[in-house]
């Protein structure tokens, strides 16, 4: 999995065009994964003002605005895809438009046995 995550702050400072142009390389990247069969997943995220962040603490919920951490960085979306090991999946994340101003983060997922498939409707 490729974790997007994006500085608010930056991209403002660059402007609509350079978020267009950036979001428009995500789409190209995503094409190119697609028609080598490593596409399953990806969505960009809304912004961070839409947030919820919900914790249990002593029995209680206690739920707030915004992500889960302070921070100027924050999840801006995510790709799943197929790759044969880290490698090529750091070479892939390295093309990412997002990695020039935030970063992208690389995290295998785990498998669980007894899951339920993946749902059409989510």
């Amino acid at each position: 999995m490729l974790l997007c995550y994006d500085n608010e702050q930056a991209w403002n400072e660059a402007g609509p065009a350079a978020l267009r142009a950036a979001q428009q390389e995500a789409a190209e990247l995503t094409h190119q994964l697609n028609s080598r069969s490593q596409y399953i997943s990806a969505s960009p995220l809304h912004p961070v003002s839409t947030a919820a962040s919900i914790r249990i603490r002593e029995g209680r919920r206690l739920v707030t605005d915004g992500p889960f951490a302070e921070t100027r960085e924050f999840l801006g979306g995510y790709y799943l895809i197929f790759a044969r090991d880290l490698n090529e999946t750091i070479s892939i994340a390295s093309k990412h438009s997002g990695a020039r101003v935030g970063s992208v983060a690389v995290r295998a997922l785990v498998e669980l046995n007894g899951m339920p498939q993946e749902n059409a409707n989510g």
